[in-house]
């Protein structure tokens, strides 16, 4: 993968999808953002929110993620998503809003590296949406988990695997040793 046409997408580090079960993914989370900085790539972070009258509260009666401090960034990654292109507040489950979808084009990235919470949801849904746009979907598999546990975690990676196919899910230390072709 060429680092100039690919971005790392950390997906919704929020204080309040960071549970008892989801906490040990942040410092993994932590060290991809570090390691895909420090090889000179792009972030782009998102940050759910939850709007009164949504289809989350009227559908499935959920109507946490609506202010701070649920919606903040973990306090591990505020200065990474700081230097990030940009934080995308997003209504829906994927990164592709519009606004998501249009930094994506404007950018050139062919590839999206992501990371985050939660594996069933959010992370499938941005991987799945970049797959259908024809653009090459890369899940960090030990830097995703599920505010929900291992079940909905390992369900998420079944079925992101069925959608996008098993070799785009990868783990960190196979990102950085085989996958990144450095910027000329």
């Amino acid at each position: 993968m060429d680092l100039a046409k690919s971005v790392l997408v950390v997906v919704d580090m929020q204080n309040g999808f960071v549970s008892s079960k989801s906490a040990p993914v942040v410092p993994h989370v932590a060290d991809v953002v570090r390691r895909w900085e420090e090889a000179g790539g792009a972030t782009v972070f998102t940050r759910f929110v939850n709007h009164p009258g949504s289809p989350y509260e009227r559908l499935i009666n959920w109507s946490r993620m609506q202010t701070s401090p649920e919606i903040d960034i973990v306090d591990e990654l505020v200065p990474a998503s700081q230097r990030a292109i940009t934080v995308l507040d997003k209504p829906i489950y994927s990164l592709f809003t519009d606004e998501g979808a249009a930094t994506v084009a404007q950018h050139g990235w062919t590839d999206i590296v992501i990371v985050g919470i939660a594996t069933e949801s959010c992370v499938l849904k941005t991987a799945c949406d970049a797959f259908e746009r024809g653009l090459t979907p890369w899940v960090v598999k030990d830097a995703v988990y599920s505010h929900a546990g291992q079940e909905a975690h390992e369900a998420g990676l079944l079925v992101t695997s069925r959608f996008i196919g098993r070799r785009q899910l990868v783990d960190a230390d196979s990102l950085f040793a085989d996958k990144l072709v450095a910027t000329a």
